[in-house]
């Protein structure tokens, strides 16, 4: 009888513990990767052209360029003419730092000025 009650107080001390710690998850984690979902879905598109316009005028050496961004789900298409390949990778690359944006699709194009 001394057995069966040891292992029962030792089995009911188990499942209490088990029960108290098993489940017990972090809840800044949660809470974390959920105020980011949101803070994402929250941007629109055009807020996301806003944000890409301004990196734009912002930027010296491409401000006197006549650029155009267009976005659609966070998609944004860049249109106009820039001097070099080089000017549209920089584009590119600075476009890519604004907020909100999904994918780029450069349609940009290099005029050529005799």
């Amino acid at each position: 009888m001394k057995t069966r009650a040891k292992l029962f107080i030792l089995s009911t001390v188990f499942i209490s513990i088990s029960m108290l710690t098993g489940c017990n998850k972090p809840q800044e984690t949660t809470s974390t990767l959920a105020s980011a979902s949101m803070i994402k879905a929250e941007v629109s598109d055009d807020q996301v052209t806003e944000n890409v316009k301004t990196a734009l005028l912002l930027d010296e050496k491409i401000k006197d360029f006549d650029i155009a961004a267009v976005t659609l789900k966070g998609d944004v298409r860049l249109t106009g003419f820039v001097d070099t390949q080089s000017r549209i990778d920089y584009v590119t690359k600075l476009v890519r730092n604004a907020d909100g944006i999904h994918s780029i699709h450069d349609e940009l194009s290099i005029n050529k000025v005799n």
